[in-house]
């Protein structure tokens, strides 16, 4: 089994600065466009299977990397456990210096040492992302599916796949994952290994951090 794990396209909530969650935003045109690209590349590849996280931003993120690689009679099974994580009341609140509505210090520690974050006011803690997520790839394991596509989110994704990086302790490893980069994943009977990981098949000139400053 080889598994595509993509990031959704960049949207209007990604460059206005506030956290998403659950919120339903929208893609950007430059988000549709990264998104083609990206299942231009993978023209090659031919799906057996699609999960998606039932948020608009990553079914819109699935459906044109599905049509970018020729992939389009393969229908989208939406899967609540590749949600991002449930921010509670911080949802929709801006978290950049100077326009900030969230707390600093738990801005830090969310982008810092997420594990050390206490988790959203009514929301999610990063352990309970990776335990809903985790469970998903397990199952998806344990099918005999050749190649599959899966659009998630930025925290979502990095937790999926914590208990496969080379140092789990570090939950970002260096950066959220770039809008529509894709970490692959194989397996052989005996679980999954991250093979690469935050593959960008755009111009990498248009790889945008925009947490860098929070």
């Amino acid at each position: 089994m080889r598994v595509y794990v993509i990031r959704h396209g960049e949207t209007e909530g990604n460059a206005a600065g506030i956290f998403q969650g659950r919120v339903d935003g929208q893609l950007l045109e430059s988000g549709y466009k990264l998104a083609r690209v990206t299942g231009e590349a993978l023209q090659s590849v031919k799906f057996d299977a699609v999960f998606s996280s039932p948020l608009s931003r990553a079914r819109n993120t699935a459906q044109e990397v599905l049509i970018g690689s020729g992939n389009t009679d393969v229908p989208i099974t939406f899967d609540d456990r590749l949600l991002e994580i449930d921010m509670g009341v911080y949802e929709g609140k801006k978290f950049r210096p100077g326009e900030r509505e969230a707390d600093p210090e738990m801005c830090r520690l969310f982008f810092e040492d997420a594990f050390a974050f206490p988790g959203f006011p009514k929301g999610e803690d990063a352990r309970g992302v990776c335990a809903r997520t985790q469970e998903f790839l397990t199952d998806l394991a344990k099918h005999d599916y050749d190649t599959v596509l899966v659009s998630t989110h930025g925290f979502a994704l990095r937790a999926m796949l914590n208990s496969l990086y080379d140092n789990p302790d570090d939950f970002w490893q260096g950066h959220v994952p770039y809008n529509c980069s894709v970490s692959i994943l194989e397996g052989d009977g005996d679980g999954l290994k991250l093979v690469e990981g935050d593959v960008v098949y755009y111009d990498k000139s248009l790889c945008v951090d925009r947490y860098a400053s929070y």
